[in-house]
């Protein structure tokens, strides 16, 4: 079955600016398949038991939830999950919908086991949400025709269709939608070697010449993200075929990596800033988030879910009940000593 893809106009697939030859590119370097998808094993391992379960009872996938930072693939594994149930894709954002009837719209023109993949959905307002819970709970759909004392609310059957959500913040979400969705799984940093995979199968579509240190290289300064890996070797490939001789070696990578100021712990110019905003500011901390925010120019939410999980995973800052604290590891990496040799245990 040919899978169709409905673009809300927020470019969550592909720009719209881009070139056909540049968007048949972006989409390549996507897996379609479990088999090909790299990391995430306990998350893939269990979705394969539940697609396959799913096939043999004959119904459609229960709804899926998948959280985690940017970058780590949960509209890869949205569209795989549609490919694998061998279904359609309808595809669409959180800040996309802005009407009840916008998300009615939608619902209304899936198919019978289609997938409906909404993006950032802890942006769906509160409205739009109440529009939800009946249409996954029940599979109905319930619209209020006329206003007042001659208002009627008539019910329309909705075919069983998967709503698959992602989120970096499934904080926001609230109980109710939460609560309906039967598969909730969280997507972690990748490991060096697994990002190592990636950027060699995506060296291989984009016919970039890497050998194997030069792909750990770029892979050990990816902060863990796929996506993350993949601009790096874009820039990379640039500097090597300009600069070098076309191969990406581990020195290529090392030196061009270096002028794009992305070090040997994937830390870029703004997670040094933020560091050095906590030591030399606010002396090591705690210091709130909005307060930090404000102190570098940075959106607070962009902190919170592009900065801060990867430094805390490295051991650079941590989160008290204060606020942000700059840990001995930060100090240490930027050859500094706390005040009065005070220690963080």
């Amino acid at each position: 079955m040919e899978k169709k893809i409905l673009d809300t106009g927020e470019g969550r697939i592909m720009a719209p600016d881009l070139k056909i030859e540049d968007r048949a590119m972006e989409m390549s370097l996507r897996p379609m398949s479990l088999d090909t998808y790299v990391g995430q094993t306990k998350v893939k391992e269990n979705m394969r038991v539940y697609m396959e379960a799913a096939k043999q009872r004959g119904e459609s996938l229960d709804h899926v939830l998948l959280y985690g930072p940017p970058g780590l693939g949960k509209t890869t594994l949205a569209n795989i999950i549609a490919n694998e149930m061998n279904t359609n894709i309808k595809i669409t954002s959180g800040p996309a919908i802005e009407r009840p009837g916008d998300m009615a719209a939608i619902l209304n023109n899936l198919n019978e086991g289609d997938i409906l993949f909404i993006d950032e959905i802890h942006r769906v307002n509160r409205l739009i949400e109440e529009v939800l819970y009946p249409a996954m709970e029940d599979y109905v759909l319930d619209i209020v025709i006329g206003k007042g004392a001659d208002a009627k609310s008539i019910r329309i059957d909705l075919p069983r269709f998967t709503l698959v959500g992602a989120t970096t913040r499934i904080g926001l979400l609230t109980a109710p939608l939460r609560d309906r969705f039967g598969v909730i799984s969280r997507l972690e940093l990748y490991t060096a070697d697994e990002l190592a995979t990636i950027v060699k199968r995506s060296a291989n579509v984009l016919n970039i010449e890497i050998d194997e240190k030069g792909a750990y290289e770029l892979a050990r300064r990816s902060r863990g993200t796929p996506r993350i890996a993949n601009r790096l070797l874009k820039r990379v490939r640039d500097f090597a075929q300009v600069k070098y001789k076309g191969v990406i070696t581990e020195d290529v990578a090392k030196e061009s990596l270096d002028i794009l100021e992305v070090d040997r712990n994937g830390l870029d110019i703004t997670d040094k800033e933020l560091l050095r905003c906590m030591i030399e500011k606010f002396d090591g901390g705690p210091v709130g988030l909005e307060t930090l925010a404000v102190s570098i120019g940075e959106e607070a939410e962009t902190i919170e879910d592009v900065y801060e999980p990867y430094l805390i995973q490295q051991g650079f800052i941590k989160r008290t009940p204060r606020g942000r604290v700059a840990t001995m590891s930060a100090y240490n990496y930027f050859g500094l000593k706390l005040l009065g040799g005070e220690s963080f245990d």
